[in-house]
């Protein structure tokens, strides 16, 4: 929004305002609005859930340290999608088709976090949203968001093929199965980042992390000459996203103020849904879906976990873990909750640094 303000400025006003159409300039400014957002809201919001008495509720069988957490406000994600949809709006050029993307499946998916939460905590139903509703939502979506990214991939472009990190080769076309590809991911990732969703801080650094990682990504594809460089597919485009991966860091620092250990406000499904969601339809603008595997491997790890533990006790009657999500399997072990939290934050700084690498190999 504010491109076009300074785009005017600039022609009409004074050159220096050109400082501010800088994709570098409005990433940091990204970063700065969507975090004093979220400081400046978030007291306001958490005390707003309290008299309402959005309070999460813990199971019985799970963690029993866990119980003492129960009635602590939900519903947090509101604040980061808020934080997010407004700084992204503010500095992001609005003539971007993927800036759209982004923001609307992030909105559609916190919208089925919505609903599962609001079932929860105000309608007191225990199960939320039936998982074969939620995964139909989630499906419809990322469906929708695959088949327009290979509609409008440009014609004889290689938007559509699946990218190899470490081969300067490894370029598969996928054609129509494009669609499919782009549904698993996206979908797969939402449900990783809820899924790890179950600790104070567990989910929103990593996401953090990784979502600035991909950000370096956005930056470099969307730019032709850093993309020819380093051997990695030019999304023309594609650059804008960076916006949006300042405003998720801002917005997830933001929040983390008040997530933090003992948190004072979780950030529900409507949280953990959306961003991984957009975690995913990013990596798949930016052809980076098996880095976002690796750099997102601690979510990919508690999703095994409870894949592991329920096909375990299925075929056999015996659990591998104590409990899953493999948080829970730690903390049973007798690793207090702030150690389970940053012990993941260091798994994920590594992850990281890893899928930035790959940048440089090939």
């Amino acid at each position: 929004m504010l491109v076009w303000l300074f785009n005017f400025l600039q022609d009409n006003v004074h050159s220096g305002f050109s400082a501010f159409l800088y994709q570098s300039t409005r990433a940091i400014m990204a970063v700065l609005t969507a975090l004093l957002f979220a400081l400046f809201l978030g007291p306001k919001m958490i005390t707003t859930l309290k008299k309402l008495q959005i309070g999460q509720v813990v199971r019985e069988e799970g963690v029993k340290e866990h119980l003492s957490k129960t009635g602590t406000p939900t519903m947090g994600g509101v604040l980061i999608l808020s934080s997010i949809t407004l700084s992204t709006l503010l500095w992001a050029n609005l003539d971007n088709k993927y800036v759209w993307v982004v923001i609307i499946v992030t909105l559609l998916f916190g919208a089925i976090g919505w609903v599962d939460d609001y079932r929860k905590v105000i309608e007191k139903n225990t199960r939320g949203l039936p998982s074969r509703w939620k995964y139909f939502w989630q499906s419809v979506f990322a469906l929708a968001a695959g088949i327009f990214l290979y509609v409008t991939a440009a014609k004889g472009s290689q938007d559509t093929s699946l990218y190899l990190p470490l081969l300067k080769n490894g370029i598969y076309p996928l054609g129509i199965f494009f669609i499919v590809f782009a549904y698993f991911v996206i979908v797969g990732s939402s449900n990783a980042v809820n899924l790890t969703d179950g600790l104070d801080g567990l989910a929103i650094m990593p996401t953090v992390l990784v979502g600035g990682a991909l950000g370096v990504f956005c930056y470099l594809s969307g730019n032709a000459q850093f993309a020819k460089y380093l051997l990695i597919p030019y999304v023309h485009g594609s650059g804008e996203l960076v916006i949006f991966c300042s405003a998720m860091i801002g917005a997830g620092l933001g929040f983390l103020w008040f997530n933090t250990y003992p948190a004072q406000v979780f950030m529900g499904d409507v949280g953990a849904l959306a961003l991984g969601a957009a975690l995913g339809t990013i990596a798949i603008i930016v052809h980076q879906e098996i880095v976002l595997f690796i750099m997102g491997g601690v979510f990919v790890m508690e999703t095994l976990s409870v894949i592991i533990q329920v096909a375990s006790f299925k075929l056999t009657g015996k659990r591998v873990f104590k409990m899953a999500p493999i948080h829970h399997h730690f903390e049973l072990k007798g690793w207090p909750e702030p150690r389970v939290i940053v012990r993941f934050w260091i798994i994920t700084v590594i992850l990281v640094l890893i899928g930035l690498a790959t940048l440089k190999i090939r």
